[in-house]
């Protein structure tokens, strides 16, 4: 099986390619101890970089009645919230934390009309902390979808520094559920806010799946 990359880790694979080629090249005509050892080096970044940068073949699954998890991790958040940026009233959250070890590759967990959307400059606090979902840096998008509206976050954590979102481009338009929305580099969280009378279909340490996980049934 292939292994792709995502279109966000290009430039990193590439790079770590160009590098350990150079360094693989000064291997073979000095021979010192230096540059086998800086060859050892680049060959695990670029094998873990190629690794982080990974994007699986997955089936498209699509229920207007659902909300499908939108990144790949572990639920750590499963609580009733005031959403305070963009509905202003009580919901249940649910978040997803993602590892260095998972794919960082976000997607839509519902289908709709894209609202909102509202990049905020913050803090890198631990993903997993609940102050990192209101003073991390951060993405919230609010889709408009047959059964209301969903608001979902993306959250920036100690190593991300760049939260990359397509939907900044897309307001106004119709997106389908499990869509591409974005990726989030090294470390991060997902928050979604759900109606109070959905049907929550997972628990707090269990691992997801984006696009494959259905996280709670609307009614």
């Amino acid at each position: 099986m292939t292994l792709k990359i995502h279109r966000e880790g290009n430039v990193f694979v590439s790079t770590g390619l160009l590098i350990f080629a150079v360094f693989a090249s000064l291997c073979f005509f000095y021979k010192a101890i230096i540059f086998y050892l800086l060859t050892a080096i680049t060959l695990v970044l670029l094998l873990f970089v190629t690794w982080f940068f990974r994007k699986p073949e997955r089936a498209c699954i699509t229920d207007e009645n659902v909300i499908f998890a939108p990144a790949d991790g572990k639920v750590v958040v499963c609580e009733e919230v005031e959403e305070d940026e963009y509905l202003k009233e009580r919901r249940l959250q649910i978040s997803i934390f993602m590892s260095l070890l998972n794919v960082h590759a976000n997607n839509y967990p519902v289908g709709g009309k894209i609202e909102y959307c509202k990049h905020h400059h913050g803090k890198h606090f631990i993903a997993w902390y609940p102050k990192a979902s209101h003073e991390n840096e951060r993405t919230t998008i609010a889709v408009n979808t047959a059964k209301g509206e969903i608001v979902f976050r993306q959250i920036a954590g100690v190593l991300a520094r760049r939260i990359v979102c397509y939907a900044e481009k897309m307001i106004g338009r119709e997106i389908e559920q499990n869509q591409k929305l974005g990726f989030i580099r090294f470390g991060s969280r997902v928050d979604i806010f759900i109606p109070l009378d959905a049907k929550v279909e997972v628990k707090i340490g269990q691992k997801v799946k984006s696009t494959q996980t259905v996280l709670a049934r609307l009614s």
